[in-house]
């Protein structure tokens, strides 16, 4: 089939993949590997959100704050630091990272695999029928054998108050696509988002305030928000907590806005990013046609194949099941969710795929997850709050990182927390956090220690290198053993 396709064409496929993301383009490696013929949809760009309004600008321009706010903790590093950041520079950094939005690349990457691409908005038109308006206005209709999957991703929500609608906030999009540094930023929300974004811009020259109803990010154990409103106050940032916004005002296109806020307060911004929370891309993708609601979260098994639909032909993988609003949590779900696919269609056991046995479990508790902020927020399994809400009898196990040798020689006077949360009546991990500079890099280490329920003996045996960050191992267990 050529790219755009020919008006009124028809085709067969054995899956159909609605959404060219990072998630939908794992779904069709993976049933491509298991010899099936693939279709990929998608009405945008070839990469998704993720490639070129997420992930992936975010961190291309939050690592230069960061590598800066790293030498200036070391001492001889930090009188080499002079001058202001170069914004030209790091916004040059982030458009070759998202490839001048031209996704040329990753469409051939679709292409590669053995895959056809449909440019174009695709629904569901029933039991295996998806319809595609392309993007030369002409119309596909695409049926598939097996398997229809479905990742069209999240947008980013803006409240309903007064004023949002004239006033033009921010959304992710905007906060990782300008290249104008706005001299007064309020940043709404303490999300991951809304820490990330508050950190970059903060970093990148900008005034700003965080706004957030409850603490910073507040999925993590408490500490880990507390550190990063700390490192956020000594950049020179406003974090108030427990106020909402209740009303923007921008008399003039392009001028400042007015933010009122729940407290009688009133705030002026050039720019105001709204870091509030996600909906399932799903209003316009035909779920009505198959007996689901249009616009809503789409509940899946652990195959990520919808529960409300009969015969296991049709998947959500990635945002729109609600699971972990996350890109590698969902490239995870589909390779579980191609392994089902590839098995149902050659009519074979699950239990033969080799992700697909542990799907639930690693979906519902091993789930990582790092916000580059400055200390860096990183995370995996339970906190301690929804360990025993759980019903596990555990303990928690707090260890400063300053009592690690290579924590110290990473930054001078550095500051960070890690904690363990211990299924005491199994000995495992059910839960890792650690907070501070640079440890992103550490968290797989307890990624693997919690989905691999590697026991507490076990884990004395696996040595960290001295002098290193990772070290923190050696002291969370042995403070645990006492």
């Amino acid at each position: 089939m050529s790219e755009s396709g020919e008006n009124g064409a028809s085709e067969t496929y054995d899956v159909v993949v609605v959404g060219a993301g990072p998630v939908g383009q794992k779904v069709a490696e993976w049933t491509r590997a298991a010899g099936l013929s693939v279709v990929v949809l998608e009405r945008e760009l070839v990469g998704g959100e993720c490639s070129y309004w997420g992930c992936v600008p975010s961190k291309a321009l939050l690592r230069p704050v960061l590598a800066l706010a790293d030498a200036r903790r070391v001492d001889g590093a930090r009188e080499a630091v002079t001058g202001e950041i170069n914004t030209d520079g790091v916004f040059g950094r982030r458009n070759r990272y998202v490839t001048d939005l031209d996704d040329t690349g990753q469409a051939d990457g679709v292409r590669s695999i053995g895959a056809d691409l449909v440019r174009g908005q695709g629904r569901l038109d029933g039991p295996r029928r998806v319809v595609v308006t392309t993007s030369d206005g002409g119309r596909v209709v695409l049926t598939a054998r097996h398997a229809v999957a479905l990742s069209t991703g999240s947008d980013a929500v803006i409240p309903d108050i007064p004023g949002a609608v004239e006033a033009k906030p921010w959304t992710n999009r905007r906060a990782t696509d300008s290249s104008t540094v706005p001299e007064r930023l309020v940043v709404v929300g303490g999300g991951g988002v809304g820490v990330e974004m508050a950190t970059a811009w903060q970093g990148l020259g900008s005034s700003v305030t965080l706004l957030a109803r409850r603490a910073l990010l507040p999925r993590m154990e408490p500490f880990a928000g507390e550190l990063v409103a700390d490192g956020l106050r000594a950049g020179g940032a406003d974090v108030r907590i427990g106020v909402s916004v209740t009303e923007l005002r921008r008399p003039e296109p392009g001028g400042p806005v007015d933010v009122l806020l729940d407290d009688g307060t009133q705030l002026v911004a050039d720019e105001v990013l709204f870091a509030t929370g996600r909906a399932p891309r799903t209003g316009d993708i035909g779920l009505e046609t198959v007996g689901l609601t249009s616009g809503s979260w789409l509940d899946v098994d652990e195959t990520c194949a919808v529960r409300d639909v009969e015969g296991h032909w049709l998947y959500a993988v990635g945002d729109i099941n609600h699971h972990a609003l996350l890109t590698h949590q969902g490239k995870y779900q589909a390779r579980i969710a191609g392994d089902a696919i590839g098995a149902r269609a050659a009519g074979q056991p699950l239990d033969t795929a080799p992700w697909g046995a542990h799907a639930s479990t690693a979906d519902q508790f091993a789930v990582p997850q790092i916000f580059f902020t400055d200390p860096e927020a990183a995370a995996v399994g339970l906190s301690s709050r929804e360990a025993k809400d759980a019903g596990y009898r555990v303990r928690v196990v707090d260890v400063d990182f300053a009592t690690v040798a290579g924590a110290n020689l990473f930054a001078d006077g550095y500051t960070g927390q890690a904690r363990m949360v211990v299924d005491l009546d199994r000995e495992v991990l059910l839960g890792v956090t650690f907070v501070g500079p640079g440890i992103s890099e550490l968290l797989h280490s307890a990624t693997i220690a919690v989905a691999g329920e590697v026991p507490i003996s076990r884990l004395w045996h696996a040595v960290s290198c001295f002098p290193t960050v990772s070290e923190i191992w050696f002291f969370l267990l042995k403070t645990y053993r006492g």
